[in-house]
């Protein structure tokens, strides 16, 4: 009888490690599984955050392009603009000197006391200062 619960012993510890090696197995399998689908989900999401980043950096660079040629078109303008009122002011103080020139050839006499005159005011603006 001894022999006989020996035996029955034996062959539940067998079974209970059989048991026990296919549940390590499964566990092993699913391990293994849940592994490959983690790298794959990480691959899926540096794919994507690639793909992202690259969209980022086009629409960056069209945003930058567009501000560029923005600007060089106002500084294109603004140097037109410049340009014209600079001929403009120099054609002024131009036609100026030359009825400058003209009134003291017609009016010398004048001309030379309004210069003297000039002179004797800012002569005294200055020396009060």
């Amino acid at each position: 009888m001894v022999a006989k619960e020996f035996t029955t012993e034996r062959q539940h510890q067998t079974e209970n490690t059989n048991m026990s090696d296919e549940s390590t197995s499964n566990a092993k399998g699913n391990l293994e599984g849940a592994k490959a689908h983690a790298k794959q989900a990480a691959e899926e999401l540096r794919a994507a955050a690639e793909a992202k980043a690259r969209e980022l950096k086009q629409t960056a660079e069209t945003k930058a392009r567009e501000f560029r040629d923005a600007a060089s078109a106002k500084a294109d303008e603004l140097r037109g603009r410049a340009q014209e009122y600079y001929g403009e002011a120099r054609e002024r103080a131009k036609t100026w000197q030359e009825e400058g020139e003209v009134y003291v050839r017609q009016n010398p006499l004048k001309a030379v006391c309004t210069a003297l005159f000039a002179g004797f005011v800012i002569g005294l603006l200055i020396r009060k200062n």
